[in-house]
């Protein structure tokens, strides 16, 4: 049995969590946290307890992160503390909050990623792959999401774009981000090479996708001890090359 603490408890993500987390038979759901300045943070959901305290994370097996960089490092801090494995999937750090993170992973084990999503990691793992073969001569991106996601481009642009260059050799000519609506999240990535183009997309219909990744990342943490870790090796992807 796995003892789950999720943060942000009353956001769209986290509610997400809450009912999959629920309803899985090797999770039990011990401690909700959501900041104090939320005003249903000292409402319970599901029977149970929500808290501002991010000391009532002491003794869960893993605390599901997604909410913002600031409230992230706080709890981040509290889970070094207490000995808590953390899922992040937060996304706008800067570069030194980044480092915070990667050296708080020399003390607890951390799964920390741009995109939960099991398909986005499949795409991102395509990207690689192509990035290798094609011979691109120009690389561009487009991502939508809806409007009130606060990082522009998204995390998982800014990764899709990071794994193009570095598997490719050239630099991403351009990133289209675009916020409309209440679209989950749409990316697509275009190769072009002086033969042909491919083109790889990747469109989320449910926001559940990235709370059943969450939930496989909390329990891949179960018995590590320590390190950083992303959803590439969660899902195995890493031996693929």
């Amino acid at each position: 049995m796995l003892n789950l603490a999720i943060s942000g408890a009353h956001g769209r993500m986290g509610q997400a969590i809450i009912k999959l987390a629920l309803a899985d038979a090797d999770i039990k759901v011990t401690t909700l946290l959501e900041h104090s300045a939320h005003p249903k943070c000292t409402e319970s959901v599901s029977g149970v307890d929500v808290y501002t305290d991010n000391a009532k994370i002491k003794g869960c097996d893993a605390l599901i992160e997604f909410t913002l960089p600031d409230g992230t490092l706080d709890n981040l801090k509290a889970a070094q503390s207490h000995g808590v494995p953390m899922v992040i999937g937060t996304t706008g750090f800067t570069q030194d909050q980044i480092t915070q993170i990667q050296a708080a992973a020399e003390d607890i084990p951390i799964v920390f990623a741009s995109n939960m999503s099991i398909g986005v990691n499949i795409l991102f793992k395509l990207i690689e792959i192509t990035g290798q073969a094609i011979g691109a001569t120009d690389i561009s991106l487009t991502e939508t999401h809806h409007i009130h996601k606060k990082d522009k481009p998204s995390g998982t642009a800014k990764t899709m774009a990071e794994l193009a260059e570095k598997s490719s050799g050239i630099k991403v000519s351009e990133i289209d981000a675009i916020r409309e609506g209440e679209v989950i999240g749409d990316h697509t990535i275009r190769f072009e090479s002086n033969e042909d183009v491919l083109t790889i997309s990747h469109h989320a219909k449910d926001r559940s996708m990235f709370a059943k990744g969450a939930i496989t990342a909390a329990k891949f943490l179960k018995d590590k001890k320590s390190g950083l870790f992303t959803m590439q090796d969660v899902l195995g992807l890493n031996a693929i090359r």
